[in-house]
């Protein structure tokens, strides 16, 4: 049986995540006692005890995920599990920097000092209210970016709208300035999607209104040790192995503005022979985009100790 192991990404993040992990595992306590060293900050404190409307900010949604991410790793290395148990790590959008550092790619201090650079890059190249992110529900990845270049193109000041996330076979996410998403909406209606609905979310992610972000992200980058993973990570840009520090420092810059290839990054390991997704961290939104693509791809969760448990079995 060939494994993956797949780090979650914006949007699983609640009040609470990982707490039972540190307390039942040291191992697990030291990946959050690192985070907040790192930052110079409580962040355990806000993801266990702090306001979800505080946590949902993205400088600190993107750290939290990734540390409660390395937090359920370190569980499981402690009960005899590794990294390398796995064919694979991948990660939706910021779940890559998670799966970078649970291969040892990354240290976990770095990755949280990129995710807080991150969050607060994308957050900062868009004002507040002039991007928009929506969910096509019904529509396949090439409908979606069709109805995007066309919600764009019939904007007389050049605004932005692109496939942003191809999450599975009948979700696409668009993103871009809100009027041109809010076109696109209507448009996919009329190609008949079943929903088209906009997200909660505080900037137009994935898209080429990123770009400062992309500009940040690579500077940052830049000054980073990157080490070969301990397994091969599937890019979310070119949903495919990649080894190599040199092509993982230059992919996670693009990731920025690119489209997450999930579904393709999906397609892409079960045809290497993976059989069995573990999600490792908070919530299981990337088993149910799983199981919509591939159903003989079996997902298990790996965010709680009980989870864990049921894993040794």
């Amino acid at each position: 049986m060939s494994r993956a192991f797949v780090f979650p990404g914006q949007g699983a993040q609640t009040i609470g995540m990982g707490r039972d992990l540190a307390e039942a595992y040291p191992a697990a306590k030291a990946v959050f006692d690192e985070v907040d060293e790192a930052l110079g900050e409580s962040l355990s404190s806000l993801i266990w005890e702090g306001d979800i409307a505080d946590l949902t900010l993205t400088a600190n949604a993107q750290p939290a995920l990734m540390a409660t991410s390395l937090a359920a790793m370190r569980a499981l290395e402690a009960e005899g599990f590794a990294v390398t148990d796995a064919a694979f790590v991948a990660g939706h959008s910021l779940g890559e920097y998670s799966a970078l550092a649970a291969a040892g790619a990354l240290s976990v201090a770095d990755t949280a000092r990129l995710l807080r650079i991150r969050g607060r890059a994308m957050q900062e190249a868009v004002p507040v209210g002039v991007g928009a992110m929506a969910a096509l529900l019904g529509l396949d990845f090439e409908a979606a970016s069709e109805v995007a270049a066309e919600a764009a193109a019939s904007s007389n000041g050049g605004e932005v709208c692109q496939a942003a996330n191809d999450n599975d076979p009948a979700q696409v996410v668009v993103s871009g300035h809100k009027a041109a998403v809010e076109r696109a909406c209507e448009l996919a209606k009329e190609r008949g999607a079943k929903r088209a609905l906009l997200l909660p979310v505080s900037a137009p992610f994935h898209c080429a209104l990123m770009q400062p972000a992309a500009e940040a992200m690579e500077a940052a980058l830049a000054d980073v040790v990157i080490k070969a993973p301990a397994v091969p990570l599937v890019a979310n840009v070119r949903a495919e192995a990649v080894s190599d520090p040199d092509v993982i420092r230059a992919l996670l810059v693009e990731q920025v503005t690119g489209s997450v290839r999930w579904r393709e990054s999906v397609i892409w390991m079960a045809a290497q022979g993976v059989t069995e997704a573990w999600e490792i961290g908070a919530g299981k939104a990337l088993a149910g985009m799983i199981k919509r693509i591939d159903r003989a791809v079996a997902c298990k969760p790996v965010g709680t100790p009980a989870d864990i448990a049921a894993l040794k079995g």
